[in-house]
This record gives C-alpha cells, structure tokens and sequence, in this order.
C-alpha cells in the first residue's frame, strides 16, 4: 500500500463511524459516533433503545411504526425511544478524556446533542459527507 492510498485520520475515523451505524436499531435512520482524542477512540455510539430495552427493530417504537407521511424527518421526536448516536457516545465516555475530543459522525447533530457535544468539552465535529 503506498502512501497515497493511505486514509486521512478523519477518512479513518468516518470509515469507523459508518461501520458502528450497521448496529443502529432504528428502522428510519442508522447513524454512528466515535470520539477520538490524540488519534485514539474514547467512545462509540449508535442510535436505538437505551441499553437492555426492546429497540424499534422489534417494533416498539411509535415514531418508527409510522410511515414517512405520517411521520416526515425532522418532525416531533417526542414519540422516538432512541437515544441519538452522540449521546450513546458520550454516556460510555470518561468526562476528562472527552476534553479537547473530536467527534465523528455519520449525520449532523441535531441541535441538543450538539449542546452535549460542547458540553462534555469536545472541540470538533466531523460529518461524513456521502
């Protein structure tokens, strides 16, 4: 392999981003995070059920029973069970190794895990763009 062929640390670290996405348990939206500091992972999250909980792939979400209609992206997430990628990240996340952090993401934050984001210390956002 030469160098040229060789990914950027970010390549490397959205490339992890979308393989963690395959585990999402949502039937609208797979996304994945990883935190990484000094070149090395934190964290990692993927959007679903809080842990140990059925999960929307089994059916037991309201907002992912309904149909697009009835349902657009970007409507109310007040019927959602998931918890978004960033905040699975940041949960499974030491506080003081999140400080000066960068996370990886295969979707934009929405507006409060971007609040999270900031508030755990993390400097940087990188968003894989398809």
């Amino acid at each position: 392999m030469n160098s040229s062929s060789r990914p950027t640390w970010d390549e490397y670290f959205l490339g992890i981003a979308v393989a963690i996405s395959a585990r999402a348990d949502c039937t609208r939206r797979r996304v994945g995070a990883v935190i990484v500091r000094n070149n090395r992972i934190v964290s990692t999250g993927y959007n679903g059920a809080p842990a140990g909980q059925p999960g929307c792939l089994e059916g037991h979400c309201p907002r992912g029973r309904n149909t697009l209609e009835e349902q657009p992206p970007g409507g109310s997430y007040d019927d959602c069970i998931s918890v978004h990628a960033e905040a699975n990240a940041l949960l499974y996340a030491d506080r003081d190794k999140c400080e000066g952090a960068t996370i990886y993401c295969t979707d934009d934050p929405c507006i409060g895990c971007t609040k999270l984001i900031n508030g755990a210390g993390i400097c940087r956002i990188v968003v894989w763009d398809r």
